[in-house]
């Protein structure tokens, strides 16, 4: 019988499941991430799935947050110095959450195509929890409005890259670069209006 009541307590079912889909992901793609396949591989019933998550995609995210999880575990949060300058201090924090995605990119592929599926908006809002902190850290003496406004043009910019590098039309590793390019626009204009109000 499975220990699933004790706080911290590891289930092997739930573990063998998510490993199962992170598998499926990375070597066959979304789409090969059928429940019955999943069960086969997993040694367990369907009932069993389903009685843990209610869709496909609720299984497919929860597999994708254990995997960012174990990704982003490493990243240690490191504070702006007084003198470095937002953009470089930014683009550490970008560069280490991509890292992992450019090394498997099935998984950045199901990440956002798991996000536009019914239920996939909590993945956004909890899947980036390791990093947010370390995010945070390089931008705690910035104003809050230009961190919403640059989170909102980022994602944008992010999720339009992701696509067309799902099409083909660019390869992974030029999804970085241009958000280079976009950091580096945004906060010139952010320290130039700084300066102008000083």
């Amino acid at each position: 019988m499975e220990n699933t009541d004790s706080p911290g307590a590891v289930d092997p079912t739930r573990e063998r499941l998510l490993v199962t889909v992170v598998d499926l992901l990375e070597n066959e793609g979304y789409d090969a991430v059928q429940l019955r396949e999943v069960a086969r591989r997993a040694r367990t019933s369907l009932s069993t799935i389903y009685k843990r998550y209610a869709t496909r995609e609720e299984l497919i995210l929860a597999a994708i947050e254990h995997w960012m999880n174990a990704n982003y575990s490493g990243i240690v949060t490191q504070s702006r110095d007084p003198n470095e300058p937002l953009h470089p201090a930014m683009m550490r924090v970008i560069r280490a959450i991509f890292e992992p995605w450019e090394q498997h990119p099935e998984m950045l592929f199901a990440y956002f195509r798991v996000r536009s599926a019914p239920g996939g908006d909590s993945l956004a809002v909890h899947g980036f929890d390791s990093v947010v902190p370390v995010g945070m850290a390089v931008l705690s003496d910035v104003d809050p409005t230009f961190v919403a406004e640059a989170t909102s043009i980022l994602s944008s910019v992010i999720y339009g890259l992701v696509g067309r590098c799902r099409e083909g039309h660019i390869e992974i590793t030029d999804i970085v670069p241009t958000i280079d390019r976009t950091v580096y626009w945004l906060t010139t204009g952010y320290q130039s209006e700084l300066r102008d109000e000083t």
